[in-house]
């Protein structure tokens, strides 16, 4: 259980570096948007890929934390629908996984 928290918690570490960065990013678009209409809608789809991003990035930390909880809690690798064990294979894919492929499915 040890290889999994440590990888884990570099999964974690790897997305708080990447939310930092996205974070960074933004807050560097402080320039007005250019004059030019074309510009000005592909500096808008760039800032609504840049929020979809950070959405999905804050999502897999707080799955990862989710996970970690289990681990310490003695509930990693356990579905947290039904209560089987989730598949291995599963778990080395997703090792943040809540769910066995099952109830993933039918959620």
């Amino acid at each position: 259980m040890s290889d999994i928290k440590q990888r884990l918690e570099e999964m974690r570490a790897s997305i708080v570096e990447r939310k930092a960065k996205l974070a960074r990013h933004v807050e560097h678009r402080e320039e007005p948007l250019p004059q030019d209409f074309a510009e000005q809608a592909v500096e808008m789809e760039n800032d609504e890929t840049m929020v979809a991003l950070e959405q999905e990035l804050a999502q897999e930390l707080k799955d990862i934390e989710s996970a970690l909880v289990r681990l310490k809690e003695g509930t990693y690798g356990n579905c947290s629908q039904c209560g089987t064990e989730i598949q291995a294979g599963r778990l080395e894919a997703l090792p943040a996984a809540a769910m066995c492929i099952d109830c993933a499915s039918a959620a």
